[in-house]
Parts: C-alpha cells; structure tokens; sequence
C-alpha cells in the first residue's frame, strides 16, 4: 500500500508539471496568451480541491520517499536509480525558492504572482534567479521522466509505445523552457521603456523588503527540515539494524559455496544485495515485477509467513508453485534457508511479463513433433550461402506458421529440422489431434514451397516427420536470454528416432500408435509396424503414412 501510495502521488505530481510545462510553451504565442494560459491552470489547481490534491501528493511523495530510504538495508542502486534521488534532492533547494515566491507571497502578502510578476522579477534580478528558474522544470521533469519510466516499463504496451513517449519527453520541456525564454525575452523588451517595471510591481503588489526576507526565511526553514528529516532517515538505519539483530538471525544457501547471514526484517533481495550476490529485479524491489523469484527450501520453510495479497497477485499471473516467491516482498524469519535465483542477474523487463506455469519445470503428457528436411545437404550443394539461407527461412517460415495454425508450440530449429510440442495448456486427447493436424499443414505447405520455388529448384523438397506422445518434463531451460519452454525426456528422444524412420520406411510420417489412441483416430490401411528405438525397452507400435498431406483434417 506504501508503494502504491508513493506511485500515485507521483503520477498526480507529474500530471501538475505537464500542465504547468504545457502552460510555459504558450509563451511561444505571446504573453497575453501565456497569461491567460495560467488562468485556466489555476483554475484546476488552485481550487481547495486541487489544492489539497496537489500539497497532499507532494507531502506524502517526500515522506514516502524517505521512509523507502530508511527501509532500504543497502544503498546499491543503479544508476538511474542514484540520478532519480539526486535529481529528487535537487528540487528541495530550487524549488521552495519557487513556492515561497509566488505561493506564499500571493497567501500571506497578497502578491499578484503571475507571470508577469515572475518574469519581471528575473528581468530586474541576476543572471542566477534565472539559472535557477530554467534549471528548476529540467531537473522535475528528468525525476518525473524516470519515475514514470520505472514504473511503466513492465507494462506489455510500453515497449511499442516508447518511441511516442520519448518524443513526448523531448517536446515538453524544450517548448516549456523555450516559451519562458520568449516570454523572457518580450519582459525585457518591454523593461527598455520607462516606469514599466515600476507599473508591473505596483500592480502585482510587489512585497517589502522586510515581507522578501521573511520569504526568504521561510524557503530556508523549508530547506533545513527536508535536510533534517533526510539525516534522521539515514541516522535511524544503523539504529534499525541494532535491534532487529535482538530478535535472531537469518541465514540464506545461494548453493556454490555463497551464503549470507543477516538480521531479521530484511527482504531476500536486501540480503542479496548487502552481499554482493547478483539478483535480478527490473522493478528495483517495488514488488511490480517478478524478475527477483526465488525458489526456497530447507527444513525451516514452514515458518515463512504467506504471501500479501499483492505478491501473490505477481505469482498467480506467472503460475509459480507454492514454494516460489518474490525476493523483494519476503522477509523471512530466523532460520536456515536455501534459495535458488530462478532468473539470471541481467534479466530485463521481457523476463517480467506473462510466462507459463510449465516455466518452472513438472511433468506433462505431451505430443512431440520433429521434421526435416530430406538430403537437403546434396540440395543445398552448388548453392550461394544466400540462396541456402533464403531458402532455409521460408522453410521455416512456412512450417512454423503450420504449427503455430495447429495450435503447437514451436520449440527450437535444429539445423533444417525443426521440433513443436503440443498440449502445454491442452488436454492429451486435444493434443494428439493438433500434431496430426500440424503433420498434414506442413506437408500442405511444402507442396506450396515447392510450386513457388520449382524453378530454383532442381527437385522438389521432401519432408519426414515423426509424431509420439507421451509424459515429459517440460520447464523453461537454458541460459539468460538463451533460456526457453522446452521438454525433454523419453517421449522426446522416440519423436526424434520416427523422424529419422521416414528415411527406412520411404515415407512422410511415421507416427506411433500410442499417440493416434490418444487421439481417437484411426488410420484405416496405413502399413503397422513394430520397431525397437534404441535406448528404450521393447518394441513401439507405429504406423507408417505415404503422403502426411493426405490425412484428414483435424476437427
């Protein structure tokens, strides 16, 4: 709930900067249009309920942000993260400069704080009010720009929208900055004639100089109680971790001879970091991403506390088992834990979006396909490395399309030979009948390659494919980005085996009966055999089709 709170009392902090940059750029028009601009923005936020919307979000964004600080137990930020709280300590000192003159001055002393008054402010002040003036909306709108960024880029939209929102990050601030220094500019101009300054203060009701000091006085009371609460959060972690080593230890096995042993009230993913030990977290710990799951063991498990209803809303969208959780959000008690980091440490936000349950690995009744290509090394002798790679790819082009229409999962290429598995969400039955239908797509579509390309080819290209079913361990192997869904196991090795029998058998599919049971189908005079797949006890039962075109579609 603090997270989310921290979140949306940024989302209205940014909405108030848009309006405010967007109300800047009509200095483009002119100052009679920037003024009138102004009107319409503090009519929005300067009725009692903006009011209150707007200082309530600024209050609890700055709290918040200093209770995540006291809360963090290692200061190992990227650095994004470091320029975000730069940039967000950097607003403090520019802009209660800001507040106090417009704000305050129009509340306590009745000070008409529009932009004339502002602008003829820096005309009459120094080089330094204005440096201070411009730099203020760049260094709010980069904190903004990478808060948001952070908090949207787990979003499955964000990526292709990215290129809008980047222009839009780029178009903002330069035509703010750019309607200031015009309308600047033109208060400057207009400075030249005399008594115009005089009549612009004396209509905005310019304060005395005992009212300015006590301005100023205020912006620095303002200035040294953020710095103050700054050091009492940080003051306060050593505190912290004094007593919280009083209520016992926790000590965590990464495997490999990495150990960690840390105090309690700190999350896996903070034990992780104090240690040194790399661990993923796109969202940085926010609780946004799942990037940070672990997988815990050991004989204390049973002592962990159950997951909030927000880290189990990111488990049950990623399907994890119970004895998965998110390092960020879990914080266990003393004891003795073994953890195993199911992401690598570079995991990006891609790894964050929507995965199977089947990713972290269990048995399941599968269908398995392989196909290849026949002699395609005699085929592909004579030809440019081009002409073989075009010709590889609207191969697998076309097959994979037949898979992907049958309703597979199209695994891997291996060379020209290509592996699906059907019934990852399906029952048996359902998937039986999808890889018969995708044998019969992918003949159908190689007769179509072969047409297309009959005059680059000296033959017509031949496929085998072998079909089996079967219980396999499906589970998402692999390495970084390298990893994926795949199976392996027994069901697996004999679909590879039929594949290579087409060659024996002079045919397109040889296809096992185990799995045209399954399926409810019946082949009717396709020739029977009983062959021994080596590594594998007994004889398997298969049938042997002529033409995989040929088979009825699948209903």
């Amino acid at each position: 709930m603090i997270g989310r709170l921290r979140l949306w009392s940024g989302y209205v902090l940014f909405l108030y900067v848009v309006t405010h940059l967007l109300n800047h750029a009509l200095g483009l028009i002119s100052l009679r249009v920037l003024e009138e601009g102004r009107h319409w923005f503090t009519f929005v936020w300067s009725n009692p309920a903006g009011q209150i919307l707007l200082y309530g979000s600024l209050l609890a964004h700055f709290l918040l942000a200093l209770w995540s600080l006291y809360r963090r137990r290692a200061l190992k930020l990227s650095r994004w993260e470091w320029t975000q709280w730069i940039l967000g300590g950097a607003i403090i000192p520019l802009g209660v400069i800001h507040v106090a003159g417009t704000r305050l001055a129009a509340d306590l002393y009745g000070v008409q704080s529009g932009y004339p008054w502002v602008l003829g402010t820096l005309v009459a002040g120094s080089w330094t009010g204005i440096l201070r003036q411009f730099s203020l909306p760049l260094v709010v709108w980069m904190h903004g720009c990478i808060g948001l960024h952070f908090a949207l880029r787990l979003k499955p939209w964000y990526r292709d929208w990215l290129p809008l929102l980047y222009a839009v990050a780029l178009l903002i601030p330069a035509a703010s900055l750019a309607g200031a220094a015009v309308a600047l500019r033109d208060v400057a101009e207009l400075a030249q004639r005399p008594g115009f300054l005089e009549g612009l203060f004396e209509r905005a009701h310019i304060p005395s100089p005992g009212q300015i000091d006590h301005l100023y006085s205020i912006a620095a009371g303002l200035e040294y109680t953020a710095l103050a609460l700054l050091a009492i959060a940080i003051a306060a972690r050593p505190l912290r971790d004094l007593w919280e080593r009083r209520a016992g230890v926790v000590r965590l096995d990464y495997g490999e001879r990495r150990s960690v042993t840390q105090p309690t009230g700190l999350t896996i993913l903070e034990m992780s970091r104090v240690a040194g030990i790399p661990h993923a977290s796109v969202c940085g710990g926010r609780g946004r991403c799942s990037t940070c799951r672990v997988r815990i063991s050991g004989d204390d498990r049973h002592r962990l506390p159950p997951a909030s209803p927000e880290e189990a809303k990111v488990l049950a969208r990623i399907g994890t088992p119970a004895n998965v959780r998110l390092a960020c959000q879990l914080r266990p008690p003393p004891g003795y834990y073994r953890v195993a980091l199911l992401l690598p440490a570079a995991a990006g936000p891609v790894e964050a979006y929507r995965r199977q349950p089947q990713a972290h690995g269990g048995e399941r009744y599968i269908a398995v396909l392989f196909a290849d290509i026949r002699g395609f090394t005699t085929i592909s002798e004579g030809k440019l490395p081009y002409d073989v790679v075009f010709l590889l790819n609207r191969y697998f082009r076309a097959t994979g399309q037949a898979v992907e229409a049958a309703g597979g999962r199209l695994d891997k290429f291996i060379g020209d030979g290509v592996m699906a598995i059907f019934g990852l969400n399906q029952e048996p039955q359902v998937a039986c009948r999808q890889a018969l239908d995708a044998a019969r797509r992918m003949a159908l579509a190689l007769a179509d390659l072969n047409e297309a390309m009959s005059g680059d080819l000296d033959a017509p290209l031949r496929i085998g494919i072998g079909l089996h079913a079967g219980p396999a361990i499906v589970g998402e192997m692999g390495y970084a980005r390298a990893a994926q869904i795949t199976a392996i196991g027994d069901t697996v090795n004999t679909a590879s085996r039929l594949e290579s029998m087409t060659k024996e058998f002079a045919v397109d599919l040889v296809v096992s009966q185990e799995l045209l049971d399954r399926a409810g189908i019946d082949l009717g005079e396709a020739p029977r055999h009983e062959v021994e797949i080596r590594g594998r006890q007994g004889r398997l039962s298969v049938r042997a089709v002529a033409r995989a075109a040929d088979l009825t579609a699948m209903s």
